[in-house]
């Protein structure tokens, strides 16, 4: 059987999910090292933090990921196991990655993922309180196994992913906005698109996710409304994935979060090409391999 010839469309939406996989690892990577730093901090250590070395207070191996990413693969796993995203299913696949004692996790993970492995229940019960940014940072293979389907299967899926460990309407508004628009990343929209379809209606409806005539967003928590102004702020204020990363991981604070959300955004954005080379060459060998083999089967 003669193989079948790939469009320049499918190559490139494709080159713009693998993008997107390794800029959400790398993110991660480079983030951890300045996790709970603040700016100040980071500038009196590293001066500006652009390297791949490992550290921090997790004291990480030079690319090693955190459960950022880890989250991320745990999920695309189970979807491609399941053939859609169940959320039972990626509720067992967290609930089996927190089994393999991960090198970091989230307190409201944990919390919701006792309660399913007592429960048997995918779904954490609603709370307000679970506004953490724990959902949003592993909301990737949502956007690529779902992508061409309907809205209203995309944000459902969104949701069903999200409600396993952070039930809460802040969190599922910050998922399905950044699910939809790496989709339209994926398609070749440009950032003034995702800024004025995506990005403002969100803060008009959301008004706690506003980034625009605000001070810059330094040290952001895990709030999920304080990740989304901070990692809007870098990613539309710049013109490439290496400024988007650095801009926002040396703001400090939940840096491995905000590094990974922007390094998706930005690398579904701008493609492999704008991944710097030694970035690729100090990411973890066997995530590079994850990422680039789990991007391609998940849109399919």
């Amino acid at each position: 059987m003669t193989p079948r010839l790939l469009t320049y469309v499918e190559m490139n939406t494709s080159d713009r999910a693998i993008a997107a996989y390794l800029g959400l690892a790398i993110g991660d990577a480079l983030g951890a090292t300045v996790e709970f730093m603040t700016p100040r901090e980071i500038v009196a250590k590293y001066g500006v933090h652009d390297k791949l070395i490992g550290g921090g207070w997790l004291h990480l191996k030079p690319g090693q990921v955190t459960d950022d990413t880890t989250m991320s693969l745990a999920l695309g796993t189970s979807i491609l196991k399941a053939g859609k995203v169940d959320a039972h299913a990626a509720a067992q696949a967290f609930d089996d990655w927190m089994r393999g004692k991960p090198v970091d996790i989230g307190n409201t993970v944990r919390r919701n993922l006792l309660q399913f492995r007592k429960t048997g229940n995918p779904e954490a019960p609603y709370s307000d309180h679970d506004a953490g940014n724990g959902a949003a940072m592993r909301v990737l293979p949502v956007a690529l196994a779902t992508f061409g389907q309907s809205e209203d299967d995309v944000r459902a899926a969104c949701r069903a992913q999200a409600h396993t460990t952070h039930h809460c309407a802040l969190s599922d508004a910050a998922c399905e906005c950044l699910v939809l628009m790496v989709q339209d990343a994926l398609r070749g929209a440009s950032k003034n698109d995702l800024l004025h379809k995506h990005a403002h209606p969100l803060a008009l409806q959301h008004p706690l996710f506003k980034f625009r005539a605000i001070k810059p967003a330094a040290n952001p928590s895990g709030y999920i409304a304080d990740t989304m102004p901070a990692v809007f702020q870098s990613f539309f204020d710049t013109d490439d994935l290496h400024d988007c990363l650095i801009d926002v991981v040396n703001r400090g604070g939940d840096a491995d979060t905000t590094g990974a959300i922007a390094g998706m955004m930005a690398g579904a954005l701008y493609g492999t090409e704008s991944i710097p080379n030694d970035w690729l060459k100090e990411l973890d060998a066997d995530t590079r391999t994850l990422c680039e083999m789990q991007a391609q089967a998940l849109l399919g």
